[in-house]
């Protein structure tokens, strides 16, 4: 994926959201082109935050040294478990700075994620540029570790981010979707279910009879409490939103991995917000609950619009 390069440096003067994957190829060199970018942010005095795996957190604090006073620090591997929670996390430490200036380092992305995290994260780093499109002042520099991962995975960097910076050069990426394409409905497909996946159909009036089953069937596939009633809330929530929004039923599926108890609700719906169940719904709003609540309480949401419905799946681990 080419790039076309430019001599503008990225660390000064930014204004509105400024999104840039950086590619790097290892942690010395991960180093090498953060610090200057933190630094620089300490001097023009932004408010900063790192979000990385805790490995990296702590090669940062060392290697910044007295700096490190002026970043906070969140392990990605806590917030990011589950994608859809990042961006609430740079929304609350942006919101809680008004009129400053903000730049963050956040990574997402990286070998040990399985397909299904991977997806959901490429989707979470297109739809920060909505999300923050009315910034005022936000510089987000997203790493990338060439040395790990596919190059399917780079050439996605391309495609979410309008702007890559590697081996010094910062530059406009011509490869960026763009705004229309990420806000249009999200129709990936997903893996289909497994054969011996348990399916039950639902309508208003088997609502109370589905969370029966679904109560049985998170018991039988050894989900242990607390995780077993956080599913069991998702599940009812996005049921109850078929039936309200997805054209008053729905079929319900779960199935089991060796890592995760798999739940998913279908309709003749659509769920085409972009930002569905990664913004916090207003205080006092009516509806918008549900996604976000299954954010909260499941380790993996995957919303997708297709040709014949909506499809929600939702993932906890064992």
């Amino acid at each position: 994926m080419a790039i076309l390069p430019t001599t503008e440096a990225p660390e000064r003067g930014f204004e509105g959201f400024r999104h840039e994957a950086l590619l790097y190829a290892g942690i010395d060199d991960f180093l090498a082109r953060t610090l200057p970018f933190l630094r620089a942010g300490a001097e023009a005095g932004d408010g900063m935050l790192a979000m990385l795996a805790a490995p990296k957190l702590e090669a940062m604090r060392e290697a910044l040294g007295p700096d490190a006073e002026a970043v906070d620090f969140a392990d990605m591997g806590e917030v990011g478990a589950n994608p859809a929670r990042i961006i609430p996390a740079w929304r609350a430490f942006a919101d809680a700075r008004p009129g400053r200036r903000v730049r963050g380092i956040g990574e997402p992305i990286s070998a040990s994620r399985s397909p299904e995290e991977l997806a959901e994260c490429h989707r979470h780093e297109a739809l920060l540029n909505l999300a923050f499109a009315d910034s005022a002042g936000f510089n987000l520099l997203c790493p990338y570790d060439v040395e790990t991962l596919d190059p399917d995975v780079i050439d996605k960097a391309h495609r979410s981010h309008p702007r890559v910076a590697h081996d010094g050069t910062h530059a406009m990426s011509d490869g960026y979707d763009g705004i229309d394409a990420i806000a249009a409905p999200f129709d990936e497909p997903l893996p289909a279910p497994p054969g011996d996946a348990s399916a039950m159909a639902f309508d208003r009036g088997t609502l109370r009879a589905m969370r029966a089953v679904v109560a049985s069937w998170i018991d039988a596939a050894g989900l242990a409490e607390p995780r077993a009633g956080d599913l069991l809330v998702a599940v009812n929530e996005l049921a109850t939103n078929s039936v309200v929004h997805g054209g008053g039923h729905g079929v319900l599926r779960c199935w089991g991995e060796p890592g995760s108890v798999i739940c998913e609700v279908s309709d003749h719906g659509a769920i085409v917000a972009p930002l569905a169940g990664r913004e916090r719904p207003p205080t006092g709003a009516v509806g918008g609950h549900g996604l976000w609540l299954c954010n909260q309480l499941c380790d993996l949401v995957q919303i997708r619009a297709l040709p014949d419905g909506g499809v929600v799946r939702v993932h906890v681990r064992r």
